[in-house]
């Protein structure tokens, strides 16, 4: 059941077992999840769900999740976004690019779906209550 208090996460992951995985975690906590499965799939259904909350893989074929967090937090200008990078890169360098493009956070793969679960409540927590 949908829990209309939480705020709408697209998942972005071109590994559809992963993609599937993190909507079925995240629907069973009451979040709205719409699921892509490519950066210009994740830019169609961004720009036509706004979403407050986006959980992007990085290593896409096509736009990448750097790519595709650029363009978002730019189309999202002046609206509340949170982008959380969930990626297998777990070198500082990659973090620090995480956060130069614009992401506001970073979950290494392999991950606990409880460690996402933190994450993603975080990462609400800091986004405008809905009036």
């Amino acid at each position: 059941m949908t829990d209309p208090t939480l705020p709408a996460v697209l998942v972005v992951d071109d590994n559809e077992d992963n993609a599937h995985i993190i909507r079925d975690y995240l629907e069973s906590k009451g979040y709205p999840i719409s699921v892509a499965y490519n950066g210009d799939e994740a830019m169609t259904l961004f720009e036509s769900l706004n979403p407050s909350l986006v959980l992007l893989d990085v290593m896409m074929p096509g736009r990448d999740g750097w790519q595709v967090c650029r363009e978002m937090k730019a189309e999202a200008a002046g609206r509340p976004l949170r982008v959380v990078m969930v990626t297998a890169l777990q070198d500082w360098t990659d973090k620090r690019q995480a956060l130069e493009t614009g992401a506001d956070d970073f979950v290494e793969k392999p991950f606990e779906l409880a460690r996402l679960g933190e994450v993603v409540a975080r990462n609400v927590a800091k986004l405008p209550k809905a009036t």
